[in-house]
């Protein structure tokens, strides 16, 4: 007896307005439509028209405008949260996204999906109890941090700021210790980890059907069934969606420049590239007061270090630049994005991370995976030079025990995630938990 053939899905994506966010986003999506389902993404404008325009599955991955409300301390034009100074706050932002309910209500009632992805906008679930959908919580940042930052919001009041010995607290169940001990170190160092942050964390994922995770049970298989346990209800994960294969060349004039040098010598580094000797290509923004990259540089720095490094103030190719045959060492504040393109490349990983989940990102790697090297901090958070010179000569060192045991279990975990179809079958998986849902 043949089997019937289920009907394809439809699906409504609204994610935070960050680029971190949206970019993953909109690889599922890309994922989700290559195998068929139907789905409706919206963005404010100025943002949407930036991703519309690459597009491989025009007929399938719609994109859905929306206006930016005005919002007091919201810059003019600001649409996402790079258009806005994070370190002061992300309230005006969130306020934005909220005022941006009754748009999100006229769409879906239009579309009619089958379920909507989510993160941020906690009020998607009782838009769902009216227009009949499910709801899934789609989250881009690592469970390690979903986990422990959803913990105080549920046990503590949010009438008054957490004490150190209850942020410290491991709660009943929590399966690791060291990311624990360092989520008080996360919350002194990043503004983006509130109550109100947790608040607003816990309840988006409450009101869900489900709770989706970009992830893969081989990292944080203990996380997920924690969080699981917690909100007691499914949790789906995604995986990583990592590149395959790198189609398109590399821009012209980096592919030259890194040829010049020898396979595994290049360093891309933040604070100390010069003390190193070695080649080194440094991605960043420009300092806050700076009008450019060069006007920020030291005294003398550009005649020391000659064609031996490269300060670039724009946006590079990180994962093409990761896999060149030159590059031996991979310096980041440790997004969840690059966590992953850095497990699949061949590099060394050094860590410099500053927010809340890039330092949860970190303790994943550096203590539970160790597959890489954490630059030690000195009081208040500083990083010299000093120190960041020595953690990639350390990581680099071959003869190291350290630097042995690092490059061997990153060898061991990019074998598991580059796998032939590793990351098909969690994408067909986590679309069979879709159906599931229905």
């Amino acid at each position: 007896m043949t089997s019937i053939p289920k009907p394809k899905l439809h699906i409504a994506m609204f994610p935070y307005l960050a680029l971190g966010h949206i970019t993953p986003y909109i690889n599922l999506a890309k994922e989700l439509a290559k195998e068929g389902h139907q789905i409706s993404f919206l963005l404010p404008k100025k943002t949407l028209g930036h991703f519309s325009a690459k597009n491989p599955y025009p007929h399938l991955l719609k994109f859905y405008p929306l206006n930016m409300p005005k919002v007091d301390g919201l810059p003019v034009g600001a649409e996402t949260n790079s258009d806005i100074d994070i370190t002061v706050s992300t309230n005006a932002l969130d306020v934005a996204i909220d005022a941006m309910s009754v748009q999100v209500e006229a769409l879906l009632y239009d579309l009619k999906p089958n379920i909507v992805f989510y993160d941020f906008a906690l009020w998607i679930p009782n838009l769902a109890a009216k227009i009949g959908f499910k709801t899934v919580c789609y989250h881009v940042i690592c469970a390690s941090f979903l986990a422990m930052g959803t913990v105080p919001a549920r046990h503590f009041p949010k009438e008054r700021s957490l004490t150190i010995e209850e942020l410290m607290e491991t709660p009943k169940g929590y399966p690791s210790s060291t990311v624990v001990l360092r989520y008080q170190e996360a919350r002194k160092l990043s503004l983006m980890v509130t109550n109100t942050f947790d608040i607003r964390l816990t309840s988006a994922m409450q009101g869900a059907d489900a709770i989706g995770i970009r992830t893969c049970r081989e990292l944080e298989g203990p996380m997920c069934d924690y969080i699981q346990t917690q909100f007691n209800k499914p949790v789906f994960l995604s995986g990583p969606f990592l590149p395959k294969t790198l189609h398109k060349l590399m821009e012209t004039k980096w592919e030259e420049w890194l040829s010049k040098f020898n396979p595994k010598s290049f360093q891309e580094l933040v604070l100390g590239f010069e003390m190193t000797g070695l080649p080194f290509f440094v991605a960043l923004s420009k300092p806050k007061g700076a009008n450019s990259i060069e006007e920020a540089l030291p005294e003398g720095f550009a005649e020391r270090v000659g064609d031996r490094g490269v300060v670039y103030g724009g946006w590079v190719e990180q994962t093409k630049i990761l896999n060149h045959s030159s590059v031996g060492c991979f310096v980041s504040h440790c997004g969840f994005g690059s966590m992953w393109e850095s497990l699949l490349s061949d590099t060394q990983i050094v860590l410099v991370p500053w927010l809340a989940d890039q330092i949860l990102n970190t303790r994943l790697l550096v203590e539970e995976l160790e597959v890489a090297v954490e630059v030690e901090r000195g009081e208040m958070g500083w990083v010299s030079k000093e120190n960041l010179c020595k953690a990639i000569k350390f990581a680099m060192d071959e003869e190291s025990e350290v630097g042995k045991v690092i490059k061997q279990n990153h060898a061991n975990y990019k074998e598991i995630l580059a796998g032939p179809k590793f990351m098909d079958n969690y994408v067909h998986n986590f679309i069979a938990s879709l159906y599931g849902l229905l």
